[in-house]
């Protein structure tokens, strides 16, 4: 009975860690508030603000969250240049106030990047079908190099001999 007992209680704490990690997007979040935060924190840190828009119903934006979560590489990368903030767009909250202010970037469907430098200004937006590897996944040496050109890193002017 003992290990009945156990089998239940970890099969249910495994069930609620998948549905948490399943719901990246909050329909209830205040995003402007969200996003002054993470351009705040993003300043403080010498990072820039990687926005994932999307929503829980989109498969291709669940799957580059796993996808970058699970390779240490890629988690590296957006964690040593970038505050991550997953953009809600669903038929309960659309934030259009917010994706107006980013120039509109759902027009290349979601999910849809947009890299804010510590100012908060909107630097690139990069549709995600360039990312794509197949039907099920996304290509990592894309991802990466996407990352990495966009990283405040590869935008500072002394890498390139500018002492501005």
């Amino acid at each position: 009975m003992k290990k009945f007992l156990s089998l239940i209680l970890a099969i249910s704490m495994l069930t609620t860690v998948f549905a948490q990690e399943a719901k990246l997007y909050n329909p209830d979040a205040n995003a402007e508030k969200d996003l002054a935060a993470a351009i705040k924190k993003a300043k403080a840190e010498k990072k820039y603000v990687l926005i994932q828009g999307g929503g829980n119903w989109c498969k291709w934006c669940i799957e580059f969250a796993r996808m970058a979560k699970a390779d240490p590489q890629l988690d590296s990368v957006i964690n040593a240049g970038f505050v991550w903030y997953h953009l809600n767009w669903s038929k309960e909250n659309q934030n259009k106030k917010v994706f107006a202010k980013l120039g509109y970037p759902q027009r290349f469907g979601f999910p849809v990047f947009i890299i804010l430098n510590e100012k908060g200004e909107r630097i690139h937006t990069q549709n995600s079908e360039y990312l794509e590897d197949g039907k099920s996944s996304y290509n990592k040496a894309k991802v990466q190099a996407f990352l990495e050109m966009w990283s405040p890193r590869a935008l500072n002017p002394l890498m390139y001999g500018d002492k501005r």
